[in-house]
């Protein structure tokens, strides 16, 4: 049986061709020929935390969603809070579109990459679709 890579179910090899394809769709994105990923991504968290990341991959491009509504979808109406704690902790940034959660007023709030950053992906993101 061949050894798997650390914290992955990837065979030795496999993981270059993620990280290719990674790398492949990122530019493809950040050129405006790309919407959504399509990459084999399991991050490490709580049930609580993957939750909230697999709510977050139902954000179409382009769109936004609140705290609180992502709290509800998650049917934890109260959890506003701590579903800000879990978009934080996302490890998988863009992919796993974080940016795409606003205040409830429409502002832009908490972004690890800096707000300037999180404008400019959702700008960039409404362009793909004019």
């Amino acid at each position: 049986m061949e050894k798997r890579g650390p914290q992955t179910d990837a065979l030795p090899g496999e993981n270059i061709t993620v990280l290719q394809s990674a790398a492949r769709q990122l530019a493809e994105y950040f050129a405006g020929a790309r919407r959504d990923f399509d990459l084999p991504v399991a991050p490490q968290g709580t049930k609580f935390q993957r939750k909230v990341w697999d709510e977050l991959q139902g954000i179409p491009c382009g769109g936004t969603l609140s705290y609180g509504e992502l709290a509800k979808r998650i049917q934890q109406p109260s959890a506003s809070r701590a579903v800000g704690l879990a978009n934080g902790r996302n490890p998988v940034p863009i992919v796993i579109p974080c940016h795409r959660v606003i205040g409830a007023d429409g502002s832009m709030t908490g972004y690890g990459g800096g707000l300037e950053r999180k404008q400019w992906l959702l700008q960039h993101e409404r362009g793909m679709h004019a």
